[in-house]
């Protein structure tokens, strides 16, 4: 298409010549036109080889939007939705198939969970932390990796634990045998998982992000967690 643009862009400076002024300033308004277009045709063929690449780019830019405007829902549904996921994947993998029938009802308790208890106290959890150890050097990552595995994640753990066996209409005997069962093991796994996925997010990921940042890591580790707290309830007296 340029080619024969040129060639009859020549044959009409021959046929109506102009002065030297005119035609240099032709040529230029030329080539600024083929610079333009390929840089237009480049970025058309960037954005077909990455599909949809300007819709992620869109996406990523109205979330980060959403966390300044509204810090606490957009967390929330994030970890809502995680959480979510995660309880549905853990159902799968117990049915060995996704044919299996889901519980839904249990899948509403986690989600009920997330919204009005995690997703919330993720936001004031590490908002906190920002505030009150403010450096980023290790030992400061440490102290906050420390805080994490003995106060918030054992007591997110407990509340879990207590509310989801209470929804199940679990007395408090029970749920307190639950909580002997349960916790102590689930913190000791917590500490094989956890510490790496914190100091990531406490070393490098700025405050805004680290609740998005700890509900991806925490996928995989709510798959366990739901399937912990659907375990058959304990005796009062065990």
């Amino acid at each position: 298409m340029f080619v024969s643009f040129l060639k009859n862009s020549f044959k009409l400076a021959h046929k109506y010549p102009i002065s030297c002024h005119k035609l240099q300033h032709s040529k230029m308004m030329m080539y600024t036109q083929i610079s333009k277009t390929s840089r237009e045709l480049s970025k058309c063929r960037h954005c077909s080889s990455s599909v949809g690449c300007g819709n992620k780019v869109g996406f990523i830019r109205w979330y980060l939007q959403m966390l300044d405007s509204r810090p606490i829902l957009t967390k929330t549904i994030t970890c809502t939705l995680i959480v979510t996921a995660a309880d549905l994947t853990a159902q799968t993998i117990v049915a060995g198939s996704f044919s299996g029938q889901y519980d839904l009802i249990r899948t509403m308790r986690v989600a009920g969970f997330a919204m009005v208890i995690l997703g919330p106290s993720l936001h004031v959890w590490y908002n906190s932390l920002s505030i009150f150890l403010p450096k980023r050097d290790v030992i400061s990552t440490l102290e906050k990796i420390a805080l994490a595995q003995i106060l918030y994640g054992p007591t997110m753990n407990a509340i879990f634990f207590s509310i989801n066996a209470a929804a199940q209409g679990e007395s408090s005997s029970e749920i307190v045998a639950r909580l002997k069962r349960d916790l102590i093991p689930t913190a000791v796994n917590g500490l094989m998982y956890w510490p790496i996925c914190d100091f990531i997010t406490f070393k490098f990921v700025p405050v805004h992000l680290q609740p998005l940042v700890v509900n991806t890591f925490s996928y995989v580790w709510n798959i366990y967690l739901t399937y912990i707290a659907s375990q058959q309830k304990v005796a009062a007296s065990a």
